[in-house]
């Protein structure tokens, strides 16, 4: 790719979201992301997606301004009631961090997903990367973990809805929040743990200076996740995560 001298992000660090420079003062933050559904009420489903979408400006420092969304669904099975209860969950959680809904495509397909092409604004000398983290850094962590296996349980009617309430809460929760927890901290790297999980996300965080050494006893979970994995209820991309992460992770440390 020609190289720009607006674009601050780099394309070759998996990065969560690209910076673009408008002015010495103001940088647009621009992602987009769709889910297929993880639960079975579509208002729920539309506050994860929209959650989910909305979480990659917040890991760049970023604070939304718009967004638009991105709609696959099947018209021919579903009514569009349950269409306008997916929106409107995704609504929700635009307006929620003070983003404005302004239109977006829809398509008939056979798999219903759901997601939003998100822009944002943050200052481009103060955006987060997702590969600067210095020597003595601490990594914070701002929700449990567990949510891919969970989904895999409710995927396979393993849990109740009272079970997985704890994972329904988390995966709504806006990073929005972190944020401004985080104001006036001096934040060297950022991302947002998603399908990668929190390994692969790691190996995208450190660089030729760092590395990060983890304590599984430190890392908070969410309370079903374990009882699942006891099941076997592990996602088929675990696996391949494993295999992704394994050069670079040293379980038995010198």
């Amino acid at each position: 790719m020609e190289p720009n001298a607006s674009l601050l992000s780099s394309t070759c660090s998996n990065e969560d979201a690209s910076i673009f420079r408008i002015s010495d003062d103001l940088a647009l933050v621009q992602t987009l992301d769709f889910i297929t559904p993880l639960v079975d009420d579509p208002f729920i489903f539309g506050q994860i997606a929209a959650a989910n979408s909305l979480s990659d400006v917040f890991a760049m420092g970023g604070e939304v301004i718009n967004a638009l969304n991105i709609v696959g669904f099947d018209d021919c099975h579903f009514s569009n009631e349950i269409l306008r209860e997916i929106l409107r969950g995704g609504k929700d959680k635009i307006k929620e961090c003070g983003g404005v809904l302004v239109g977006g495509h829809t398509i008939s397909t056979p798999e219903i997903y759901y997601g939003l092409s998100v822009t944002g604004r943050v200052n481009p000398r103060k955006f987060w990367s997702n590969n600067t983290a210095r020597e003595g850094d601490l990594l914070i962590l701002t929700k449990p973990l567990g949510t891919g296996i969970i989904a895999t349980a409710i995927k396979a009617k393993f849990l109740k809805f009272e079970e997985f309430r704890d994972a329904i809460e988390s995966m709504i929760l806006l990073n929005f929040y972190a944020v401004g927890a985080l104001a006036g901290l001096k934040i060297h790297a950022a991302t947002d743990v998603t399908g990668f999980g929190l390994l692969g996300h790691a190996l995208e965080m450190i660089n030729e200076n760092v590395s990060f050494k983890i304590y599984p006893s430190k890392i908070p979970l969410l309370k079903s996740a374990l009882r699942c994995l006891d099941e076997g209820l592990v996602p088929a991309g675990s696996y391949k995560n494993l295999k992704f992460i394994a050069p670079g992770v040293d379980s038995e440390p010198g």
